[in-house]
């Protein structure tokens, strides 16, 4: 039995340019994952400037990306992302 993979939730902003830069990063690792036929996550995208909260706790760190308890800050690399993945991932998708 598989377990559900867990979203990978991307936090940014409107104008944000190292926002666009870790989506771009975000979908290079995913769409390399998917072509060596591992597990893809959902991605959701979450734009801080629509709530007040997170507005409060990313606007000095975004963009932030989050997958199963890790978290990526700032500089958000295609590296980075296919580590969170591999770590937060791979081994682990048999229950």
């Amino acid at each position: 039995m598989t377990a559900p993979l867990p979203d990978l939730v991307l936090y940014t902003r409107p104008g944000c340019h190292l926002c666009a830069e870790a989506r771009d990063a975000v979908q290079s690792a995913l769409e390399d994952r998917a072509a060596r036929g591992q597990a893809v996550p959902k991605v959701i995208e979450r734009n801080i400037e629509t709530d007040p909260e997170l507005h409060r706790l990313y606007l000095e760190r975004i963009p932030v990306l989050e997958l199963d308890g890790r978290r990526l800050e700032l500089l958000v690399t295609t590296s980075k992302v296919r580590r969170m993945l591999a770590d937060a991932l791979d081994g682990a998708m048999t229950v």
